[in-house]
Parts: structure tokens; C-alpha cells; sequence
């Protein structure tokens, strides 16, 4: 347990120094960027297929109707379409996961989801901090985040090259290949201190590290 995350300090309250302040309307607008601009193609989409329906012309609409039929008709689509909706939830949680804590300076600024992508066991969020907020505060409430992102675990990692960045691993599954375990369950044997075996499932989670 780390004396960095409040629920293991006995002596410092869980309240905080008292009610955040509300974001202003360009940072929440900013934080729902990605929902805002879809919504805007889908609509837009939508009034030029009725306005060529309206005129008699179908092709547009086929056009239309392709484009999501297909996708949806395979795994591999599915599996894109869920994977992307999962990094869109990923990042509001750790949004709320820095709200709810001490991830947060005193005038309420939560850490900045610089990237979020999706890998074989889940999604990589790279986060740039803010000033008084460090890597060991963001690795203090791993537990958290894994929990609000319904995730089976969250490794935290200083990025190597800018220390005021880190990155999350937010890990869902176990992912193996042919060749052997992924890139990302490979990086978890190494901070663990093990030799990956290959050909073989990946160990039981309590053989891999806990975040302090």
C-alpha cells in the first residue's frame, strides 16, 4: 500500500480541501470532443442521405448503408468498433478516477489525456501530468482506475523520455500469439522480474506486480 493514496493514510481526511471548481465550457467541450465530432458526421451524414432520397436517388443511401453493414457483418469490424468505444469509455473514467481522488491540483485541473489507443490486452493511455501530480501518485491509485475502467488490472509506467508523462496500461484480457505472449504481457513478465515462457498461457495475476 502507498501512503500516497489517501485510503492508506489514516491521517489525512478522504474529503479534500473542499468542492471542486466546474470545469469551463472549452475544457468540458475539449473532454467530449471525439462524442461531439461523430455526432456531427452521423448528423450530417444523415441530412444529405435524406435530401438524395428526397430527389430520387438511392445511391447515396446504398453508399450509406454499406459503409455500416459491412463492418458489422465481421468479427474483425466488430472487434475494431468495440475496441475504439472501449478507449472512449477508458478515457472518461480515468477522468472521473482523477476527480474523485487526489489526482487534481488545488484549482481542480485533472491530468491530460494526451493519446489513447487500443492493444492486444486492452488500451494504452499516455497522460501528460500536471504540476504537484507525479507518476507515483498516478501508480498509488492503479486499483482505482483498473476498477472504473472494468479492467483486470492498470500498469503505470513513467514515460523514458518525459518525466512529467506516463503511461497506463489498462489490461482486459490475456492476449497471446502464435509466436508466444504480446508485446504488452511480455513488458509485464520483465517488470516482474520473470522469464516469459512460450508456447504457454499467461500466469495467474498474482504472480504479476502489483501497483504500489
Amino acid at each position: 500500500m502507498s501512503p500516497r493514496n489517501p485510503r492508506n493514510d489514516p491521517y489525512r481526511p478522504l474529503g479534500g480541501a473542499g468542492p471542486l471548481q466546474r470545469p469551463a465550457l472549452l475544457v468540458r467541450l475539449w473532454r467530449w470532443r471525439t462524442e461531439i465530432v461523430l455526432a456531427a458526421v452521423v448528423a450530417a451524414v444523415a441530412v444529405l442521405a435524406a435530401a438524395a432520397l428526397r430527389e430520387g436517388d438511392w445511391w447515396p443511401f446504398l453508399a450509406l448503408t454499406s459503409t455500416v453493414s459491412v463492418p458489422a457483418a465481421s468479427r474483425s469490424g466488430r472487434d475494431r468498433v468495440r475496441s475504439r468505444l472501449n478507449c472512449l469509455t477508458s478515457r472518461h473514467r480515468i477522468q472521473r478516477v482523477c476527480l474523485e481522488t487526489s489526482m487534481h491540483t488545488r484549482t481542480g485541473r485533472i491530468p491530460l489525456i494526451l493519446r489513447i489507443s487500443p492493444t492486444a490486452a486492452g488500451e494504452r493511455a499516455v497522460i501528460m501530468l500536471r504540476a504537484g501530480i507525479c507518476a507515483s501518485d498516478v501508480r498509488a491509485h492503479a486499483e482505482e482506475i483498473a476498477a472504473a475502467c472494468f479492467a483486470r488490472r492498470a500498469v503505470v509506467t513513467r514515460h523514458p523520455r518525459w518525466p512529467n508523462t506516463v503511461v497506463v496500461e489498462i489490461v482486459r484480457r490475456g492476449a497471446t500469439t502464435p509466436d508466444g505472449l504480446s508485446a504488452d504481457f511480455e513488458r509485464l513478465y520483465l517488470e516482474a522480474g520473470m522469464t516469459a515462457p512460450r508456447g504457454q498461457d499467461p500466469p495467474d495475476d498474482r504472480h504479476l506486480p502489483r501497483a504500489a
